[in-house]
């Protein structure tokens, strides 16, 4: 049993069963970032991106079942305080680490990617909404994760062989968005009774794209550097705003009653989302100014 199978109740899936497609997509994943990695071993790729891609692929394996297995809670607190922490941490993460790695590879097409990035994350996201009653075997929040790791994974493999030593710097740029990220992704696909296994495709995307390029030697112009990082970025920041609890009658990430009498329980549920929120962004923040 991967990390990707925990659940609420020890069974395979968000809160279902594992449909067979669901499997294929994790586990073909997991099973393809194994092979590239001896493949690029044999090929004498540097063992930091080695080490990079797996702790890509540890952190969001450490935070999807976390979020899996909240999502039978039944105070309504704790919805908002996950995703809270989750999102706020993923948009101070991207600040921090991902947006400055962007512009530093070519500040106007890396600003412009940010925006294609954002814009495409969000298109993409209303788009696929017309597909919610379709029986598809990713969901869309799957899907952005999936395509910001591909970007990031693209411009990790090019330029990130280059340097000179793994740093902590490095550990806290990926655990700060790929942990929250798969929390949030999977509380998500478990309420929506979706099964969290399809999650390790973009927690081992970074790493099949990286190795596969190092072991290539493409080195991409500075253009294209960072219109990659740019998208990259621009997806998750999508994501990470999508997850912000919005305290309505409907929501997921702040289920406020619309039955309720009054004002004051909705307005507590939104000083919660606040101080959540903020709470996940301070943390990563000043994880960043012990290291920097």
């Amino acid at each position: 049993m991967t990390a990707f199978e925990s659940d609420t109740d020890g069974a395979t899936s968000g809160r279902g069963s594992i449909a067979p497609r669901e499997w294929a997509i994790g586990v073909g994943g997991v099973v393809a970032l194994a092979g590239l990695s001896a493949l690029a071993l044999a090929a004498g790729v540097t063992w930091k991106l080695l080490a990079i891609s797996w702790t890509a692929f540890g952190a969001m394996a450490v935070g999807a079942p976390l979020g899996a297995r909240t999502v039978a809670a039944d105070h309504p607190l704790e919805p908002v305080w996950g995703y809270g922490l989750a999102s706020g941490a993923m948009v101070t993460s991207t600040a921090l680490f991902l947006i400055p790695q962007a512009l530093a590879q070519h500040t106007r097409f890396g600003g412009l990617g940010i925006a294609v990035g954002f814009l495409a994350g969000y298109a993409g996201h209303s788009l696929g909404h017309r597909f919610a009653h379709l029986d598809l075997p990713v969901e869309h929040t799957a899907v952005e994760l999936t395509v910001h790791a591909l970007a990031a994974g693209a411009i990790i493999g090019a330029i990130y062989g280059a340097m000179p030593s793994l740093t902590s710097l490095l550990g806290i740029a990926l655990v700060s968005h790929k942990a929250p990220a798969g929390y949030a992704a999977a509380r998500r696909l478990a309420a929506r009774d979706r099964s969290i296994v399809t999650l390790a495709l973009p927690a081992a995307a970074v790493g099949l794209v990286a190795l596969p390029v190092a072991a290539i030697g493409l080195t991409p112009s500075s253009v294209l550097r960072g219109v990659l990082f740019g998208v990259g970025a621009g997806v998750f920041l999508h994501v990470a705003v999508d997850l912000l609890p919005e305290c309505t009658a409907g929501s997921e990430t702040c289920p406020a009653d619309a039955a309720s009498d009054g004002h004051r329980p909705r307005d507590r549920l939104r000083t919660h989302a606040a101080i959540s929120s903020v709470t996940g962004g301070v943390a990563v923040a000043l994880a960043w100014l012990l290291i920097t």
